[in-house]
């Protein structure tokens, strides 16, 4: 199945290494040249005789190998293997990694690697679930590192959580799966991002109407389909995004992949919402939300009667300003506008209003921009100015909305 394939396994310091030598066994069995490189930590928990006999080639430890000094270790297996597997990765190679240090064979290896890397991290629960480990892969993430999350249960510690290395049948998989994949090019899609960009970034979308009762027969809503916020999710996903759907009922099916939060009302919205926001990078309001809810729910169906029939209303949360009012410094929050009339001016006063970072706006008298179609016709709305996309299907517009919002989120880190 992998023959004509070379994986490099990295090893490294944890005392799940003895798992890499039943992978490194398996890959072999589906004719696959396999090469072991172990860190000096790893070396104490397996010795290198155990790779050699099970792959028929060196396993290599030392940067300065003196058995072959014609051949830079570092660079040829970076550039001549088809993957490169860390596996198990400890937090220390993690950190490493995620900042370019190469102070031995198998991070420098990382570091001149053409091929995809795969990581499997593996270590205590509590060194896991560090916040300084989980921004280094997230980091990492952002760098089109693909990772293969760790398993939970009994740890070699004695604690219970996550943090244990996959079984070797799992790891194989994922090996045969990453170099079954059509090769990805380096080279931006054709409308300028990059398949991968979105990596590691926690990305939150609204989607859908919203439902306020009257009583238990009627509601009041309005005619979103959800279409173009699920078009939003999906993409973000595809793009390498862990995305967060907050969705209003709608009759569509969740991207997979994509973690969904079935809401009714605006208030539902408003609180699932806050629940989220603390823990996202990008936050994109595409749902169609009630703006007004009746202040009193009959809890009988109210009866046909002579004459008219008055309603009393009242205000409901307002979502995107409440978000505005709380983003932090790192956050971008993106809001949509759709108008009737004025759509520019209307849609600028929204940016500045609730403190947003761009405006998604769109016209409901334009054909083809209205509720429940395909396409959509955006124009993102900055402080810097406006970017028409133009009439397009709903997927490519998500995939602009998101590339324009990703670079606004990229100068606000540097600022940062």
């Amino acid at each position: 199945m992998l023959k004509g394939k070379k994986v490099v396994l990295g090893v490294t310091g944890s005392i799940a290494a003895y798992k890499m030598a039943n992978a490194a066994s398996m890959l072999r069995k589906l004719h696959c040249d396999v090469h072991v490189i172990l860190t000096e930590c790893a070396a104490k928990f397996i010795t290198p005789i155990t790779f050699e006999t099970l792959t028929k080639n060196p396993c290599l430890t030392d940067t300065f190998e003196r058995q072959r000094p014609v051949d830079i270790h570092h660079i040829t297996l970076g550039q001549t293997a088809d993957l490169l597997l860390i596996a198990p990765a400890s937090a220390d190679v993690l950190g490493k990694m995620a900042y370019g240090i190469a102070d031995d064979l198998l991070t420098s290896t990382v570091v001149a690697a053409a091929c995809p890397v795969l990581i499997a991290p593996a270590m205590n629960t509590y060194m896991y679930q560090n916040p300084i480990v989980q921004d280094n892969i997230r980091r990492l993430k952002q760098f089109g590192y693909q990772f293969i999350e760790p398993a939970a249960g009994r740890l070699a510690c004695d604690a219970d959580g996550i943090g244990k290395l996959p079984e070797e049948a799992e790891l194989v998989n994922a090996v045969i799966k990453t170099l079954s994949e059509p090769a990805k090019s380096a080279d931006c899609a054709e409308d300028g991002h990059n398949p991968t960009d979105l990596s590691g970034l926690r990305i939150l979308v609204t989607a859908g109407p919203t439902r306020e009762s009257l009583d238990p027969v009627r509601f009041i809503t309005n005619h979103s389909s959800g279409k173009m916020g699920y078009a939003i999710a999906e993409q973000a996903k595809k793009r390498g995004a862990e995305v967060t759907l907050v969705t209003g009922p709608v009759n569509l099916s969740v991207p997979e992949g994509v973690n969904e939060i079935p809401i009714t009302t605006a208030e539902e919205m408003y609180q699932a919402v806050m629940e989220q926001e603390a823990a996202q990078d990008m936050m994109i309001k595409a749902a169609a939300v009630a703006d007004y809810r009746p202040k009193q729910v009959n809890m009988e169906k109210t009866k046909k009667r002579e004459g008219r029939l008055t309603i009393e209303l009242e205000r409901t949360t307002d979502i995107l300003a409440e978000l505005g009012r709380r983003k932090r410094r790192d956050q971008c929050i993106c809001g949509f506008s759709m108008e009737t009339e004025h759509v520019l001016e209307n849609s600028r006063a929204k940016l500045f209003r609730k403190h947003a970072d761009m405006i998604a706006a769109n016209s409901l008298r334009e054909s083809g921009a209205g509720f429940g179609g395909d396409t959509n016709h955006l124009i993102l709305i900055t402080k810097e100015g406006e970017e028409d996309l133009g009439m397009r299907s709903k997927e490519d517009c998500a995939n602009g909305l998101l590339s324009r919002l990703f670079e606004i989120w990229k100068k606000k880190q540097e600022v940062f």
